[in-house]
């Protein structure tokens, strides 16, 4: 299937000009855009109002920064459906539950899928294919969830990503072996011989394994 020059082939290679796994830069950014936008422009679709009712709002992750978008009445016009819910539960003295996923976390989900789709799309010889995989692989490629996601969701997938993946994740593993292995008792001195990046390969696999989106 080629690959057109349209906004994921752009947002992809943007997103992979910057640290970390690209795809949860780009979700990260969608996410904060679209409370921004529902804030803004979407308060009074009923839809909307009912759906972020239903699940109870945002999740205590997407609605920590809400005091910081630009408009006050229409997060207190939301926060106010949440408080109805609450005061009802507190009167029944019956816990509340979330009927539906979080409105963010749902849009979060869908954006995932596109731009795994696109990439596992992204396997011909096209002009447009070639230049995404030379964008793609000197970036630090996807984390290792939206990695597994894309093994688990989609048959076939273009060999240069499952190559390049298992290239990044065996490297990653031979230099975490060996941040231990120089971490022991008496070997202070072949530690401090390691690149810096090696000496903070911890921190590299602690994003790796979760990822930066919530």
């Amino acid at each position: 299937m080629a690959v057109d020059k349209h906004i994921n082939f752009f947002e992809l290679e943007k997103a992979c000009e910057k640290p970390g796994c690209p795809l949860c830069g780009i979700v990260a950014d969608r996410a904060e855009r679209y409370i921004d936008n529902m804030l803004f422009e979407h308060v009074s679709d009923r839809k909307f109002r009912r759906a972020h009712r239903l699940a109870g709002g945002f999740c205590s992750y997407h609605s920590r920064n809400l005091e910081s978008f630009r408009d006050g009445l229409a997060v207190a016009i939301l926060g106010r459906d949440i408080l109805e819910e609450r005061l009802e539960s507190f009167k029944s003295r019956k816990p509340w539950q979330r009927k539906e996923h979080c409105p963010v976390c749902a849009e979060r989900d869908r954006i995932e899928i596109e731009y795994l789709g696109f990439l596992a799309g992204a396997g011909g010889e096209s002009a447009e294919e070639q230049e995404l995989r030379q964008v793609f692989t000197r970036s630090e490629g996807l984390c290792a969830p939206h990695y597994g996601r894309l093994l688990c969701s989609w048959k076939r997938i273009p060999r240069w990503i499952t190559e390049f993946h298992d290239r990044k994740f065996a490297d990653l593993k031979q230099r975490i072996d060996q941040f231990i292995e120089l971490s022991a008792y008496g070997r202070q001195e072949e530690f401090r011989a390691l690149e810096e990046r090696d000496k903070l390969v911890w921190k590299e696999l602690a994003l790796a394994l979760r990822g930066n989106v919530d």
